[in-house]
């Protein structure tokens, strides 16, 4: 596995090409790629380009972000971007791109569970199809924290084993998106993570909890720094992603309004550090 920069996650906005000298200066291995940006790049210039920055940087593509409006209510706008997704996804493949992920939202308040269980592997199926065909896989993020549930009408699938069971009826190349934070706002167990097989998983986030509230009274898009609190043991999960043989990107979402109001310099100083210790207390470095 390795660390891998997605510049927007800590509040900076960066072509392709400034995040990839992002990455280089302050170590970060693997760099987030927008699709969309990428193929206009090669309208503008060649395939060839967009190899060579990341050849000159001597980095490596991380995720890209499914450009698929899959879960709004218009099925002609997903099936018009479904038609566009074998371009993109050969694109990924060539550049050396092959994992993207979605959300899973863990409520509906118009589709019961299994409704909206069928009207998932619908949507979904057929996006995992198409990557699999280009080589690509497909990384599906549950969403943990119980206070994005409790005033909904339907609750749906939050937690990692349930997630599992999804990819399960997508495909074989569909696996996880696992955040930490959403891993133990879940109740996730080390029992469980410890369970899992590198092929499960497609994409790692990780980050920490802010201090003094209880597991179901966390809020999603409140977190912290990798390591800054210590509620999270990212050492320890580290340490079970490594000896699973997980070999893809893990990237820090903070989620962190002080992290995202610093200037560029010091959001990617202070992302770095807390990355590099992490890894250190791992014992990767």
């Amino acid at each position: 596995m390795f660390m891998n920069l997605n510049p927007g996650m800590i509040g900076i906005r960066a072509s392709l090409p400034d995040a990839l000298e992002m990455a280089k200066t302050y170590g970060f291995p693997g760099v987030d790629l927008n699709i969309t940006e990428a193929a206009e790049m090669v309208k503008a210039a060649s395939i060839d380009e967009i190899k060579d920055l990341f050849t000159s940087a001597r980095r490596r593509p991380g995720n890209w972000g499914l450009p698929v409006d899959w879960h709004g209510g218009d099925e002609g706008k997903w099936q018009e971007d479904l038609g566009q997704l074998e371009r993109y996804a050969s694109l990924a493949q060539e550049i050396g791109a092959h994992r993207t992920t979605v959300v899973v939202m863990p409520f509906s308040n118009d589709l019961p569970f299994k409704e909206n269980y069928n009207f998932h592997v619908k949507r979904l199926k057929p996006i995992a199809e198409t990557l699999q065909d280009c080589g690509c896989r497909l990384g599906l993020e549950f969403i943990g924290p119980k206070t994005l549930r409790i005033d909904k009408k339907h609750e749906f699938v939050y937690t990692m084993e349930g997630m599992l069971g999804l990819c399960a009826d997508l495909g074989t190349n569909v696996g996880l998106l696992l955040d930490l934070w959403h891993w133990y706002t879940a109740h996730g167990t080390t029992a469980a993570l410890q369970n899992l097989r590198s092929a499960d998983i497609v994409n790692v986030h990780v980050n920490d909890a802010p201090t003094g509230i209880p597991v179901d009274e966390q809020i999603d898009n409140t977190r912290c720094l990798p390591g800054e609190t210590g509620v999270l043991d990212i050492a320890a999960f580290l340490k079970i992603l490594n000896t699973m043989g997980y070999d893809g990107p893990v990237t820090a979402e903070p989620f962190s309004k002080r992290v995202n109001e610093m200037p560029s310099e010091e959001a990617l100083t202070v992302t770095a550090e807390a990355m590099h210790t992490a890894w250190k207390a791992a014992g990767l470095s």
